[in-house]
């Protein structure tokens, strides 16, 4: 099993496919401030994988590999879920099989500096996806000066 995985303003999975808005940054320019955060990830099962029930883990660590905490109280950004894809009928045998899944992330709010989402089933990491989070260049429309205390 692997995946591919893409941050998103905002995405959906729909009948076997994704829809994306605002998707494949690697950069937000909100440090400190509540952010919403889609994940859209295709994952790829090979046919021997199929029919099975499998667990996934998505969690937010800082580039040091640490787990970001967020909220009040603090906890780990995580969530845990299980997928279990089967063979469409008329399917030749062993095709790979692809799944979309979202997960969305509301009212994150991260301090600047570098961050990985990374996918996971049981200890098999599917997918990584680094990103930053920065203050905004001066002068940055919709960002009054010394918003960031810079």
């Amino acid at each position: 099993m692997e995946a591919d995985l893409l941050l998103c303003d905002h995405a959906e999975a729909v009948n076997g496919k994704l829809y994306i808005n605002g998707g494949g940054w690697n950069a937000i320019f909100a440090p400190g401030l509540p952010i919403s955060v889609y994940l859209a990830a295709l994952i790829t099962l090979d046919w021997n994988e199929s029919n099975i029930r499998h667990q996934l883990v998505a969690e937010l660590l800082t580039e040091d590999g640490e787990v970001v905490e967020n909220g009040d109280p603090p906890q780990p950004v995580r969530v845990e879920a299980q997928m279990e894809v089967g063979r469409p009928p008329g399917i030749r045998p062993g095709t790979e099989l692809v799944a979309p899944m979202v997960l969305g992330f509301q009212g994150l709010t991260l301090p600047e500096g570098g961050y990985v989402w990374r996918l996971a089933s049981g200890d098999a990491v599917l997918a990584r996806r680094p990103f930053q989070v920065v203050a905004p260049p001066a002068g940055l429309p919709g960002f009054p000066p010394g918003t960031f205390g810079r």
